[in-house]
């Protein structure tokens, strides 16, 4: 015996369900109650622009406001949906209304199409236009419809709808009036699938609505089309639940459990960039409800275990998730196996709390290292490119008084020994005095007598400081001369960094020394011993390199590791190594 074939065919959920009233449009109240009071006062623009994500309302919108323009008998400024014109329209029959999909008719004949038949008269009082995607038209196209939206036939109205209003021509823009669609909340996106629920007598189950709400992400459309599908199906396969147990897993630092969770859902056919987005959209909404509850669309059950997930995880600990699943989902793109960058990166989360714990045998390790360094520094030898023991000692070239910057080095050395873990081992002498520069080579060419200190003094304030090159003006305008001997002057500066800096561009000075006493004379530099002795050769040198003279030359040398350890310590010698 035959089937009986039903006399309508079926119709999609969102098809049967499109609302037909203004005040049938969910989440759009800012955008109906302007569209019925122009209906209402006569007061229709002759262009529209309304922009939105998809499922959102905005066709439904269009095609609400034909029927309201042309209905037999609006009721304030409703249509009625039962006149002729009405009825038309929401079948898609009517000679009033014409749509145009500008996706698949970008070009410029279809606009030109559209202008001629523009001017022609139809049965309503009113003939509107539906342009939907008109973010697709070509440049020409846009131009085509410019001159009509300024000014079109005084019986056509145009309804241009997008979801990407950025592509829009300003030109266009500006002719329109724009309404801005936003996605539904969850509480109102929950509201109309359980409607729809007891009006279509699916017999759903609540977790069915739920999952429809988190599926449809604010869009109407998407999660009506959801629930189509399950009431098909006849079952709920939860995906909240493997999202649950990952999260779940996450915090307590299970990675076998990640693992686990990952390897049933792809197993149950799920894929893993779409597992990843699921997992990224909900520990988003993790992170809203702790910032924002308003703004997360879920039920109010799913919105607290949303929350709950972000408290087990804490806030930075969510922030982080997001960003490394993030950059996995970047990366799956055109990897072979997806599910490997998946994998890496839950476990990277998972294991961040153990991380966080070991963060300072990290910590030490980094520090002895630079120690290492620092001594390998001072003695003038290279650095260790890795970490030896025993440590290296480091060698004094030239052993010189100590001063309160040798000392503070040493005090921080002892310091950075004090945070190392309990168990390590105690440095068993005191670190040596930072050295001087290895003096220079007295051996010099003259051509005329020495000057003394004080002629030094004088003519590099006088003009030689000032015929220095950027750079070496702005690191040799802090310092003095401390003696002048046998060929030979003594500079001193600061601290140990400003000497390094300075042997890179102290032949410069030699040779405008030279240039102006006519015989050579070698540069030694040194730490200052006590900036404020008397007999200074500079009368309060300035304690800042001069902004002016680094303009002229690169940047200054950025910080060092083992300087910026020193400054994190300044009370390092009142510290026990």
């Amino acid at each position: 015996m035959a089937e009986t074939v039903p006399e309508t065919p079926y119709q999609s959920l969102y098809r049967r369900f499109r609302p037909q009233r203004f005040g049938e449009v969910r989440g759009q109240d800012h955008v109906t109650r302007a569209l019925r009071n122009a209906v209402r006062h006569s007061t229709v623009s002759h262009a529209y622009l309304f922009s939105g994500p998809r499922g959102t309302g905005k066709t439904s919108t269009a095609r609400i406001l034909a029927k309201a323009l042309n209905c037999a008998a609006p009721e304030d400024g409703e249509p009625c949906c039962h006149c002729e014109s009405c009825v038309a329209v929401a079948a898609g029959a009517s000679m009033d209304v014409h749509e145009l999909d500008a996706a698949s008719n970008n070009g410029v004949d279809a606009m030109r199409d559209l202008v001629v038949r523009a001017a022609l008269g139809t049965p309503g009082r009113w003939k509107v236009y539906i342009v939907d995607e008109v973010h697709m038209l070509s440049a020409a196209a846009s131009n085509a419809l410019l001159k009509t939206l300024e000014e079109p036939p005084g019986h056509v109205i145009f309804v241009l709808a997008t979801t990407d209003p950025q592509k829009v021509l300003d030109t266009i823009k500006s002719r329109t009036q724009h309404f801005e669609f936003r996605l539904l909340s969850g509480p109102v996106l929950s509201g109309l699938l359980k409607e729809v629920s007891v009006d279509a007598a699916l017999g759903l189950p609540p977790e069915a609505i739920d999952m429809a709400v988190r599926r449809g992400r604010g869009s109407a459309r998407d999660a009506l089309s959801f629930l189509d599908q399950v009431a098909a199906a006849g079952e709920v396969e939860d995906e909240a639940e493997t999202l649950d147990r990952i999260i779940e897993a996450m915090a307590e630092g299970d990675a076998a459990g990640v693992l686990t969770a990952v390897a049933e859902a792809q197993g149950g056919g799920q894929d893993p960039q779409r597992l990843g987005a699921e997992l990224l959209s909900q520990l988003r909404y993790a992170f809203l409800a702790t910032m924002a509850p308003d703004l997360v669309p879920l039920p109010d059950d799913a919105r607290h275990r949303a929350a709950e997930q972000a408290a087990r995880l804490t806030t930075a600990g969510v922030v982080r998730a997001m960003e490394t699943i993030g950059r996995a989902l970047a990366d799956m793109r055109e990897a072979l196996d997806p599910r490997v960058f998946l994998e890496v990166a839950l476990i990277s989360v998972a294991q961040g709390e153990r991380a966080s714990t070991a963060a300072p045998a990290d910590l030490v390790a980094r520090i002895d290292q630079l120690e290492r360094r620092l001594a390998a520094l001072e003695s003038g030898e290279a650095a260790p490119s890795r970490p030896t023991s025993p440590r290296p000692t480091a060698a004094a070239a030239e052993p010189t008084e100590a001063t309160p910057d040798t000392s503070a080095r040493a005090g921080a050395r002892q310091a950075l020994g004090a945070v190392r873990a309990r168990g390590a081992s105690k440095p068993t002498a005191a670190p040596p005095p930072v050295a001087a520069a290895p003096a220079t080579p007295t051996k010099t060419r003259t051509s005329g007598p020495f000057p003394s200190r004080d002629d030094v003094v004088k003519a590099w304030g006088d003009g030689v400081l000032q015929s220095l090159k950027g750079r070496a003006r702005a690191l040799y305008r802090t310092g003095r001369f401390a003696e002048v001997s046998d060929g030979q002057i003594t500079f001193a500066v600061p601290n140990e960094p400003h000497r390094r800096y300075s042997e890179e561009c102290k032949r410069d000075v030699e040779d405008a020394l030279e240039t102006h006493f006519g015989v050579r004379m070698a540069i030694r530099l040194v730490v200052e011993a006590d900036p404020a002795a008397p007999g200074s050769g500079s009368a309060d040198p300035p304690d800042h390199l001069d902004p002016a003279d680094l303009a002229e030359t690169s940047a200054a040398p950025a910080a060092r590791p083992e300087d910026r350890l020193l400054e994190a310590f300044p009370g390092a010698q009142e510290v026990d190594g």
